[in-house]
């Protein structure tokens, strides 16, 4: 349940990285992922929930690391327990149950089921994720999706990014929020020379994010449950990911704008490709 293509009028949208084969033998960071139980890093090894303490190990089934020695992306990255529910070429289906017993379930002790419906046409993907607990005790909600975008032909120089007016979380050197906060104001330019990789909130009524160029857009809408983004661009590669959050970085551990819920939980976003032509 990883996006590998976004094909789009003749052109691949997803930027590739290191491909299919990385992502499973690995979990490298490629196509659409989800990530969850948390998405972005964590600040150490440990966090508490609802009096529930969480210890996390090195090697842990699905536990990754960043450049820093921190635990990144969750624990589902290629994960092989999906089961798929429909599948009839236009709405894709699938299922996966976090309960006790699973390899995985010690790194984020809460039984839940998770429900990935992607729904697709010509000019637009929809991907709705919906996570029911299981019992009684609460699930704490930090999930995320981390799609990388290109338009192919467009050098990074030339790429455009719209993003509306939000407010910015600061990072430290690690980059986990510090606490504090700056309102920008909506941004129309290209990317230019410099590496992107900045952490937002107050998103606005609708949400829209667009990468333009060449004539071109792609634009990610927010629909629901996201409260969080983070806007991600290596230096000197025309590649952008737009990614929803559920949660801000580090909200297991720090308690920041965390939701703990007992019922029902959805999030969508949409990927609009109808200015891709």
């Amino acid at each position: 349940m990883v996006g590998v293509s976004l094909f789009g009028h003749g052109r691949e949208l997803l930027g590739q990285l290191g491909g299919l084969d990385a992502y499973v033998a690995r979990g490298a960071t490629f196509g659409i992922p989800l990530l969850h139980p948390w998405a972005n890093r964590l600040s150490g090894w440990s966090y508490a929930v609802d009096g529930a303490e969480v210890a996390l190990e090195a090697g842990a089934p699905g536990l990754r690391t960043d450049e820093n020695g921190l635990p990144i992306h969750g624990l589902m990255g290629a994960y092989r327990g999906w089961e798929v529910r429909d599948d009839d070429g236009r709405r894709l289906v699938a299922e996966a149950t976090w309960e006790e017993g699973g390899e995985r379930f010690a790194g984020f002790p809460f039984p839940h089921r998770l429900r990935l419906e992607v729904d697709h046409g010509p000019d637009r993907i929809g991907v709705t994720t919906t996570l029911t607990p299981l019992g009684d005790v609460g699930v704490p909600i930090s999930f995320g999706f981390h799609p990388y975008f290109t338009l192919p032909g467009v050098p990074r120089e030339e790429l455009v990014l719209r993003t509306p007016s939000m407010t910015r979380l600061r990072l430290d050197d690690h980059a986990i929020p510090t606490g504090e906060r700056e309102r920008v104001g909506p941004r129309h330019a290209t990317l230019g020379d410099a590496p992107l990789d900045a952490h937002f909130t107050d998103l606005g009524a609708h949400p829209c994010f667009t990468i333009a160029g060449g004539g071109h857009e792609l634009t990610v809408e927010f629909l629901e449950g996201y409260t969080h983004l983070q806007l991600f661009s290596p230096p000197g590669r025309p590649i952008v990911a737009i990614e929803p959050m559920t949660a801000p970085i580090d909200a297991l551990r720090s308690g920041e704008g965390l939701r703990v819920v007992t019922e029902p939980f959805r999030a969508a976003f949409a990927i609009d490709l109808s200015e891709a032509s």
